[in-house]
C-alpha cells in the first residue's frame, strides 16, 4: 500500500503526518526539523511514494536535504496550499496542516513550486544584503537631514561627495556637530560594505555566461543581470518566454465573474526586487539610452500614446520575455 506524508515545516521542530492511499491517518508526530531526522522518520513509516512541503524560509534547505537522502519530496505553492486547508479543518493547528498537506500529495492537487539550487540561493543573499544595507543608507540620510532642520540648516538633495561637504559644514553648529559625526561616521561604513556587494556581484557576472548574454542589452548592466538569472535559475522550467512576463507580476491583474470582467493594474507577484530592476531598465532604455533599436522605437511609440509610465511598464513585460529567449537559447541581444 502506497503512503503519503505531509510535513509542516518550523524552525525547530517538524510536525509530520503519513496516510495511506485511501486518505487513512497511520502517522501524526513531531520531528527534528533537519533532513536526516525527517528521513529516517519517513523511511520508518514508509515506503513513501510522496512527500509534501510549503514554500518558506526553511524549504529550500529541507527538501533539497531529503532529495538528496532520496526522498521523493514536493515543494507547493503555500498561498494555494494555504486556501486548501482553510477549506479542510476549522482550527489552523500544526497536526491539522500536516494532516491537509498529506492529503494534498495523496490527491495530487497541488501547484508544484521550482526549488532553486543552492549556488542561486547564496547569489541571491548577496543581492539581498546590498539592497538592505542601501536602505539603510537612505534612512541615515534622511535622519541626518531630519536633524539639520531641527536646527535650521537644509543640506538639499543628493548622496554624493557634495552632499556629504554640505553635511559637514553643519558640525560647527552648536549641539549637532557630535550626532553628524556618530552618523557619518557609520554611514561610511555602510558605503563601503555595499561597495563590496557591488564588487562581488561584478566577479558573479563576469564568471557567468547566463550574465553575461544578458549585459547586451543596453539598460541591464550587473545587478539586473545577475538578479534575473538566479530568479530564472533554470531557463528550461518555463515552457514559453512569454510566462516570464507573468512569473514577475507584470501582467494585468483580472477579475472575471458571470457578467463581471475587470482587468486591472499588474499582479505583482513572484519576485519583487527583478520587477523593480525590469522597470528600471525599461527606464533607463526610454530616458538614458542614446541608441536607436526596435525596442526603443516601440516603446517611445507607447511613451507618446499612453503615457511613460504605462511605457515603462509594457518595456519592462518585454524585457522579462526577451531575457528569458536569450537565457533559453544563449543568444545575444539584437537590436
Amino acid at each position: 500500500m502506497e503512503h503519503y506524508a505531509g510535513l509542516d515545516l518550523s524552525m525547530e521542530t517538524t510536525h509530520v503526518c503519513v496516510v495511506d492511499e485511501n486518505g487513512r491517518k497511520l502517522v501524526s508526530e513531531k520531528v527534528e526539523s533537519s533532513p536526516e531526522a525527517l528521513a529516517e522518520m519517513l523511511e520508518r513509516n514508509g515506503p513513501i511514494k510522496r512527500a509534501v512541503i510549503e514554500t518558506g524560509r526553511m524549504s529550500p534547505a529541507i527538501c533539497l536535504g531529503l532529495r538528496e537522502l532520496g526522498v521523493l519530496v514536493v515543494c507547493i505553492d503555500a498561498r494555494q496550499a494555504h486556501q486548501s486547508l482553510k477549506a479542510m479543518q476549522a482550527n489552523k493547528t500544526d497536526p491539522h496542516d500536516a494532516a491537509g498537506l498529506a492529503q494534498l500529495a495523496r490527491t495530487g492537487f497541488y501547484k508544484e513550486v521550482h526549488v532553486k539550487s543552492p549556488a542561486a540561493h547564496g547569489v541571491r543573499r548577496v543581492i539581498t544584503a546590498r539592497g538592505h544595507l542601501v536602505e539603510a543608507r537612505v534612512r541615515f540620510d534622511n535622519m541626518i537631514r531630519g536633524l539639520c532642520a531641527t536646527f535650521g540648516y537644509r543640506p538639499g538633495a543628493g548622496q554624493g561627495e557634495a552632499f556629504l561637504q554640505r553635511i559637514k559644514q553643519a558640525a560647527p553648529i552648536p549641539g549637532l556637530g557630535d550626532a553628524i559625526a556618530s552618523l557619518l561616521s557609520v554611514r561610511a561604513e555602510l558605503v563601503e560594505q555595499i561597495k563590496e556587494m557591488d564588487r562581488r556581484m561584478r566577479v558573479i557576472a563576469s564568471q557567468s555566461k547566463a550574465c553575461k548574454i544578458l549585459m547586451t542589452i543596453p539598460g541591464v548592466g550587473v545587478q539586473k543581470s545577475v538578479a534575473f538569472a538566479v530568479a530564472v535559475d533554470e531557463a528550461g522550467r518555463l515552457r514559453q518566454s512569454r510566462n516570464a512576463s507573468a512569473y514577475f507580476g507584470l501582467v494585468p491583474r483580472r477579475h472575471q465573474s458571470g457578467e463581471l470582467d475587470c482587468t486591472g493594474r499588474i499582479a505583482k507577484q513572484g519576485d519583487g526586487t527583478v520587477r523593480k530592476l525590469l522597470y528600471e531598465a525599461a527606464n533607463s532604455i526610454l530616458t538614458r539610452s542614446r541608441e536607436t533599436f526596435a525596442l526603443k522605437t516601440w516603446a517611445l511609440k507607447i511613451a507618446k500614446r499612453r503615457g511613460l509610465k504605462k511605457a515603462r511598464v509594457a518595456v519592462a513585460r518585454r524585457l522579462a520575455v526577451i531575457m528569458h529567449a536569450m537565457l533559453r537559447d544563449g543568444t545575444l541581444f539584437q537590436a
